[in-house]
């Protein structure tokens, strides 16, 4: 239906009845939650094994005490086999990729990169995809970095605008990416994005590429998306350094109990560790060994991942088919992603509509991402784009939230249009 096409009699018309069936729909007491992405019970039961792997008559005594700063060499072997890397080039951390990636914006902050002076002796700048991932920007905020919005395409983001920026301003340091299943897009960046990601000029020496490859092994099809080796394609062109790889088991095992990584050049890492040092004595590699027992190889790994598919693929298909039987292709009113993988849908509204889509959610029962959330700075100049997170709702509860999301929907943009026809 084109919404926008209606006369104003017909659109108040469905907008009473809209209004009736969202205020029965609230009143039906509701509490369920797609806010974010997290794993949900059924998929943390999957790695209860690893608590018990028998490991005592094997264990290496060297996890056992201080040192090995860079993590044991069986997770960096087993990362770099899924990051396409040489194990020389991984450091494995604790369980936050995210405190990886904070830790490493400070440490440009504070010391700099490549010889270059400390990001925080000047104003520094990032190139932010969007919509994207609020926990990026929430850090480049933290630290006073102005953000920059960057457009996202079907192939990743819009590089004429990416280049321009880099090639001639120094004062661009880094840009968030998410490569593979974008949060919240589900967009895989194109082998020729890749590419240029990896081999523009860039007006500062110490540019750096935050590649936060969090969904490398999350497919949702048979048809998994490919994404291609930046750090091959970088040191091809003498470019090694600027990239940051950062990935984790968080969405494979246990979310609150995993265990992170970070890629980077030989050179990178060396210097990483020179700060490091002073930060800890070592990471629990208690853990990693435990992880690395569990996980054994990149084929087991596969294996794992088809079974949280088997959980969270139904719950993914049934919010995507309740939007297109609810609005349709042609409809004026939403859009949205269909993803191969990762863990959300972006979803699309009518203009001026997500942030009372979202007050009409939470009023029904149902918490969601807050709108703006996707952008820098938490503003959606639009205020269209939300952020579905499928995966830590239950199956019973899954009704009940579409219930109220399509509601809302209905309800906030047909109000919208109403008002503008009057």
């Amino acid at each position: 239906m084109k919404y926008a096409e209606l006369t104003k009699e017909q659109l108040d018309t469905l907008l009473a009845a809209q209004r009736r069936e969202y205020e029965e729909i609230a009143a039906k007491g509701y509490k369920v939650d797609i806010a974010r992405g997290k794993p949900c019970f059924e998929q943390a039961k999957l790695a209860f094994g690893m608590l018990d792997a028998p490991m005592a008559e094997d264990f290496p005594k060297s996890s056992l005490n201080y040192g090995g700063l860079e993590g044991i060499p069986e997770m960096r072997a087993l990362f770099a086999q899924i990051l396409g890397l040489e194990p020389s080039e991984v450091f494995v951390g604790g369980n936050s990729s995210l405190n990886l990636m904070y830790d490493t914006v400070q440490r440009g902050m504070q010391f700099g990169f490549d010889g270059c002076e400390p990001w925080n002796r000047s104003a520094i700048k990032f190139l932010c995809p969007v919509p994207g991932y609020d926990r990026h920007f929430g850090i480049t905020e933290h630290f006073g970095i102005e953000m920059i919005n960057i457009p996202m395409n079907e192939d990743g983001p819009n590089m004429d605008l990416v280049e321009n920026y880099v090639a001639n301003d120094p004062s661009v340091k880094g840009i968030w990416c998410v490569p593979k299943y974008s949060n919240p897009t589900g967009i895989t960046y194109s082998d020729e994005v890749v590419t240029r990601l990896a081999t523009m000029p860039a007006a500062a020496k110490d540019f750096r590429i935050f590649w936060d490859n969090a969904y490398c092994v999350h497919d949702l099809t048979d048809t998994p998306a490919k994404l291609a080796n930046i750090m091959t394609i970088a040191k091809k062109a003498g470019n090694e350094d600027r990239i940051f790889e950062f990935a984790s088991t968080s969405k494979i095992t246990l979310a609150g109990a995993g265990v992170a990584c970070m890629g980077m050049s030989e050179k990178n890492l060396k210097e990483a560790l020179s700060h490091i040092t002073f930060q800890t004595i070592g990471y629990d590699k208690v853990n990693q060994y435990r992880h690395y027992v569990f996980l054994r190889s990149v084929d087991h790994i596969k294996e794992i991942m088809d079974r949280q598919r088997e959980i969270i693929a139904p719950k993914f298909k049934a919010i995507i088919d309740a939007l297109a039987q609810n609005f349709g292709d042609d409809c004026d009113i939403a859009s949205w992603t269909e993803p191969r993988g990762g863990y959300f849908i972006s979803l699309d509204v009518l203009g001026g509509c997500a942030k009372e889509v979202g007050r009409l959610c939470k009023a029904a029962g149902l918490t969601i991402t807050s709108a703006g959330a996707t952008y820098p700075y938490g503003k959606d100049d639009a205020d269209r784009n939300l952020r579905i997170a499928p995966t830590f709702t239950s199956e019973s509860d899954l009704p009940a939230a579409i219930e109220i999301l399509i509601a809302s929907v209905k309800l906030a943009c047909m109000s919208k249009l109403a008002e503008e026809k009057e």
